[in-house]
C-alpha cells in the first residue's frame, strides 16, 4: 500500500550495500544520462516521499529514487560519521554503477542535498537540485563563515536527538498523541500549516523505516566541557552532518561545475537561520537552559551560509538559480508540486518545461545559463 500506481521497488546489489530503489513502470532502462533523474531523500524519511514527483514527471525521462543505508528498504549498515556523508554518496555511486548509469541529474532533499553535493565533489553530475539543503558546513556549530564554534562540535550530532522521538521511531508509533510522535513531527516540521495529504500515512510509514540501531539514527555522543555538555560522536546519521566531519563548500572549486537549482520554503523550521532543530537557537529562545550567549554559541545561519557558498560558486563560473517559495515549509515537492516540477525540468534542460512561476515565488538567477 505504500507504493503508488506505476511505482515499483527492487533491490540492487552493490559491493558496498544492498540498496532499495524505486522506479516507474515503463521507463526506458537505456535512457541516456541527460534523460535520467535520481532522487535522494532527507534524514528520517525514504524514497517513498518522492513518489508523487516521480509520477508527475514526463514519461520520456527515467526517474529513480534511492533509499540510503539505514532507511527504507536498503540494508541497515552503520554510518561512519567521520567520513561525513561519504558512506551515503559512495553508496549512491555504487548503485548507479550497478545500474549502468555513468552520470545523471541529481536531486537531494535536506540531508540528501548534502549527499548530492558530496557526490558532485567525487563524481561527475549533470545538474544538482538542492531542496531545503543542509548548509554546506553541516548542521549546527558554525559561524556565518563556516568556522567551527568548538573543536568538539558542542551541541551537534547524535546527542541532540530527542530520546522520546527516537523511542517512538523504534516502537513504530503512528499516533499523533504527542509532539514527539513521528506524525506530529511531520505536521509541525516537514510541512507548513495548512498542508494536507491523503498520503500522510505513507509519509509516516516512510519515517518509520528509519533504523535506530547503533550506527544509524541518531548516532552516539561524547561528553563536552562546552555548553550544552555534549559533542559529536563518530558513528550515526546526525554525527555525519557535524561540521568537524562534513564540509562540502569545496564545490566552489570544481573545475566542471554542474548547474544548480536551490529551492526552499520561506517557512522552513528545520533549515533556517533560526532553526528549531539547532540547539544554539533553542538556547537563545530559552528552551534549552544555560545558553552562554550569542558570542559563544550563536545560532547557525544555515540559509545565509548556503547563499554565500552558492554565490561564490556562481562567481567562479557556475550556474545557480535560487527559488524561494513563500509560505512553504521544509518539503516544497509535497507542498508546491507544480512549481517544484517546473523548476526541476528547467534546471535539467527539459525542452518542454514551463518557464513561468506563480506570483508567490521569488526566483533569483545568480548566473544565467549560456
Amino acid at each position: 500500500m505504500t507504493l503508488f500506481d506505476g511505482i515499483t521497488a527492487r533491490t540492487v546489489e552493490t559491493p558496498r550495500v544492498s540498496v532499495n530503489v524505486l522506479e516507474r513502470e515503463g521507463d526506458d532502462q537505456t535512457a541516456p544520462p541527460e534523460r535520467t533523474v535520481v532522487f535522494i531523500h532527507d534524514n528520517l524519511s525514504s524514497a517513498l516521499f518522492w513518489q508523487e514527483t516521480m509520477q508527475d514527471l514526463p514519461e520520456d525521462l527515467r526517474v529513480i529514487a534511492i533509499d540510503l543505508r539505514g532507511f527504507g528498504g536498503t540494508e541497515h549498515l552503520p554510518v561512519d560519521a567521520t567520513r561525513g556523508v561519504r558512506d551515503f554518496s559512495d553508496d549512491v555511486h555504487a548503485t548507479l554503477d550497478a545500474l549502468g548509469i555513468p552520470t545523471a541529474h541529481l536531486v537531494g532533499w535536506s540531508m540528501g542535498g548534502g549527499v548530492v553535493l558530496q557526490y558532485a565533489l567525487d563524481h561527475p553530475a549533470l545538474s544538482l537540485t538542492l531542496q531545503a539543503p543542509v548548509s554546506p558546513y553541516g548542521f549546527g556549530g558554525t559561524r556565518r563563515d563556516g568556522s567551527r564554534l568548538t573543536d568538539d562540535d558542542a551541541g551537534c550530532g547524535g546527542g541532540g536527538a530527542n530520546p522520546d522521538f527516537v523511542q517512538r521511531l523504534t516502537d513504530r508509533d503512528t499516533s499523533a498523541d504527542a509532539p514527539t510522535s513521528p506524525r506530529s513531527v511531520l505536521r509541525s516540521s516537514y510541512v507548513a500549516d495548512g498542508y494536507e495529504s491523503e498520503h500522510e500515512d505513507v509519509w509516516v510509514e516512510s519515517m518509520l523505516t528509519t533504523s535506530t540501531a547503533s550506527g544509524n539514527y541518531p548516532g552516539d555522543a561524547v561528553p563536552s566541557e562546552n555548553w550544552p555538555g555534549f559533542g559529536a560522536g563518530g558513528i550515526g546519521v546526525l554525527n555525519a552532518l557535524a561540521p568537524g566531519h562534513f564540509d562540502v563548500s569545496g564545490i566552489v572549486d570544481l573545475a566542471e561545475k554542474p548547474r544548480i537549482l536551490w529551492i526552499h520554503g520561506s517557512l522552513d523550521p528545520i533549515v533556517s537561520d533560526a532553526s528549531f532543530s539547532d540547539v544554539n537557537n533553542l538556547g537563545r529562545l530559552g528552551i534549552v537552559p544555560g545558553w552562554p550567549g550569542g558570542d559563544i554559541a550563536p545560532a547557525q545561519e544555515m540559509v545565509s551560509q548556503t547563499r554565500d557558498v552558492l554565490g561564490r560558486y556562481a562567481g567562479a563560473g557556475g550556474d545557480v538559480t535560487e527559488i524561494t517559495l513563500e509560505g512553504a515549509g521544509h518539503s516544497p515537492h509535497l507542498e508546491r508540486p507544480i512549481e517544484f516540477r517546473q523548476a526541476l525540468l528547467s534546471v535539467i534542460g527539459y525542452v518542454a518545461a514551463p518557464t513561468t512561476l506563480s506570483p508567490s515565488t521569488e526566483a533569483i538567477i545568480l548566473r544565467a545559463s549560456d
